[in-house]
Order: structure tokens, then sequence, then C-alpha cells
């Protein structure tokens, strides 16, 4: 039987990158960056967009060691053990309910609306794959990938709504402005950074989430590092007041620099989160949270989040998938 706490408790803290490398197999890497070459936008190491050729000419010529199928085979199967130590870490928590941490990509929301800062406060949600037509215009490595995201078949996800509300109306005294909703369009699913937690840490479906979705991906209403930092650690102190005994997971995923590999950049949110505390980051200059690179936003909020546990990592891979160096740093990490 299970001490019971006078207050909720954040159990553990999860972040991984869910980039498609990581669920594709290492075979499918080149396609990955196949894609690569016909982007016209892509973020380099400067902070500016530049196109592939662009980059051909930037790059460090020591990328083209990384490109053998012998690497690609040693750094997927690090990436492997990666999770696999993130889904040991998460059966041992024995959390009541997850804290999802992610970015919406024109999935949930669109036209009509992108929120910086949203909250749902129903009590399901669900997810499915691409079928038909749309399945089969996906790139290889995205198809082989695909898994990951959203399964085989449509899943409904169960979800906290009072827990969320809870931290809604936490987060409105604390002045953040945040959209609540409880309805899903009837379309749209939930989108990959949310349901990575259940394909690939195993996140049982009996565990409810509460999604915490953080525009970073959609300019211009994109915040900034300290103000995710901040919401983070407003959270932490709403669940801190939540019915005592319920047991927290906090996960997060995304990540780290792509579609250019910024190692440098990479090592700095990693340093900053063993460190724990905003200031530790350094400078997190907006022109660099953009594109992919934009989804350390969400490890910055677990950061906040779990301020005062201590953060390890378990493995950092920069996973190079082209001549330009484009790819993703792919980073696992947990606190306790």
């Amino acid at each position: 039987m299970r001490e019971e706490t006078s207050m909720a408790e954040i159990v553990v803290g999860l972040a991984a990158s869910h980039t498609p490398q990581l669920s594709s197999g290492a075979d499918l890497w080149d396609d990955h960056g196949e894609r690569d070459k016909r982007s016209s936008a892509l973020l380099g190491r400067d902070g500016e967009f530049h196109t592939y050729e662009e980059l051909l000419e930037m790059v460090d010529p020591s990328v083209a060691d990384q490109l053998s199928n012998e690497v690609w085979e040693a750094k997927y199967e690090r990436t492997q053990k990666g999770i696999e130590e993130l889904k040991r870490l998460l059966v041992e928590a024995k959390p009541d309910v997850a804290l999802v941490i992610g970015d919406d990509q024109w999935e949930l929301f669109q036209a009509e609306g992108v929120p910086t800062f949203a909250l749902f406060h129903g009590d399901e949600l669900w997810d499915e794959p691409r079928t038909g037509e749309a399945l089969e215009k996906l790139a290889p490595g995205l198809k082989a990938a695909q898994w990951a995201a959203h399964g085989e078949t449509r899943n409904v996800n169960k979800t906290d709504g009072k827990l969320a509300a809870h931290l809604t109306a936490a987060l409105a005294e604390a002045e953040f402005d945040v959209f609540q909703f409880s309805e899903q369009p009837s379309t749209r699913s939930l989108g990959h950074a949310f349901t990575f937690p259940r394909y690939r840490l195993d996140l049982s479906t009996d565990i409810p989430i509460v999604p915490i979705f953080i525009n970073t991906y959609i300019p211009p209403n994109v915040p900034s590092a300290s103000r995710c930092f901040q919401l983070g650690q407003v959270i932490r102190k709403a669940i801190e007041s939540w019915t005592p005994g319920v047991r927290v997971a906090v996960i997060t995923s995304g990540g780290l620099s792509h579609f250019v590999i910024n190692e440098e950049l990479d090592q700095q949110v990693l340093d900053g989160l063993v460190k724990g505390d905003l200031a530790s980051f350094g400078d997190l200059p907006r022109n660099q949270m953009r594109s992919g690179n934009s989804e350390i936003l969400n490890w910055v909020t677990a950061a906040g989040m779990l301020e005062g546990l201590q953060a390890s990592v378990i493995d950092y891979v920069p996973g190079y998938r082209s001549p330009a160096g484009t790819g993703t740093g792919m980073a696992f990490a947990s606190w306790a």
C-alpha cells in the first residue's frame, strides 16, 4: 500500500526527443536526409534560415564522418537504450496522472486560432494515424515512424479535465492568459508531441494525461524561454495544492536542435537542465527558438516545473543525416 502524502507530488520527470529518426530504424535515416534537401527554410547555427545548398557551403567537413551506416546503427542503438531507460523510470514511479508538455503543429489548432498556452478541460482526446491517400503521400521514413506518433488505429486518451481546470485557474491568478477548451474538433487528431509517451514510453492507457499546449512552432505568438520557465513554476505550485496523495509524472518531448543540428546549443540546454534554474540556461535567443529548435521550450517548461529536483542526462546523440549537417540532436533526460 502506498503512503499518502499531504499534497499531490511530482514523482518523476522525463524528457525525450520525438523525431521520426527514433522510430523509423537507422536504415531510413538517409530518407529523412533526402527530405531536408527539398527544404528552402532550414534554420542554421547562425539563427538564420538557409537553403540546403547554402548549408553545404557552411558545414563542418567532419560531419561527413557521421554519415556511414555503421555510425547510424550505433547511434540508433543508443537512442533505443535511452528510451528503454525512460520507460523503466516511468514504470518505477507508478504515477496516477501524467502532465505532458508539448507543442501543437497545426494538429488540433489551426487557422481559427493558435493559442500561446492552452489546457483541455474534457475527459478524453482521440488520436489516429494517417490512412489511404494521406498515408501514401508520406515519405518512407515518415511512414515507417508513424506508429510512434499515432499507433495503428484510432485510440482514445483519457484526460484529467478537473486537474487541467485547477491548473488553468492557478495560471490565470498568476496572470498567464490560458486558452481553455473542452471539445475536440471532429476531424483533428491529438498531436504527436502528446501521444509519444503512449506509444514510445509505454504510458498506460489507464493513466490519464493533462496535455499542456505551448505554441512553440507557429509565429508570432511564441513565448520566450523565461516565460516558459515561469509557466512551469506556477504549474508546480498548483500541483502541490491538488488532491493529497496523487502521484504526478511530468513528461515532455520534442527537440533538441533540428532540422540543422546545433550541438553547442543543445549542450547549453542540457547543462541548464542539470544546473536547474532559469539563469543556468544562459541566453536562449528568439532567433534560435524557431522551427524544430523551438521545441526546446518544452524542455525549459519542464525544467521550471521540476525545479528543485535533480536532472540527469541519460544520453545525447547528434543524429546527423545529410552532408549539410541536417538531422536531430536527440536527447534523453530524467528528474528525480
